[in-house]
């Protein structure tokens, strides 16, 4: 599963063809979730609270990137890196 961005110790993930709705796998020591782009919210797992509230801020900021990411998972095309968080 490519990686699309790594901060904070997050590791933030997208599978090619995944299954709607459009989200991102966020893994965190030993934590995992599936956190949907639109909302930012988390759609199955969990993550720390700190964690959680980092990566839903990131994904708002960067949704135009991670949704053109998305399109392009779902052809099969390569997928963009995106800056982490620590670097906003």
């Amino acid at each position: 599963m490519p990686i699309l961005s790594i901060f904070f110790g997050i590791i933030i993930r997208m599978w090619h063809d995944d299954h709607p709705p459009a989200h991102i796998h966020a893994e965190y020591q030993g934590f995992e979730a599936l956190i949907e782009i639109k909302t930012g919210k988390v759609l199955k797992g969990s993550l720390p609270k700190n964690a959680k509230r980092i990566v839903r801020e990131w994904c708002l900021k960067h949704q135009k990137e991670l949704m053109l990411n998305w399109q392009k998972a779902q052809n099969f095309e390569p997928l963009e890196r995106i800056k982490g968080a620590d670097y906003d």
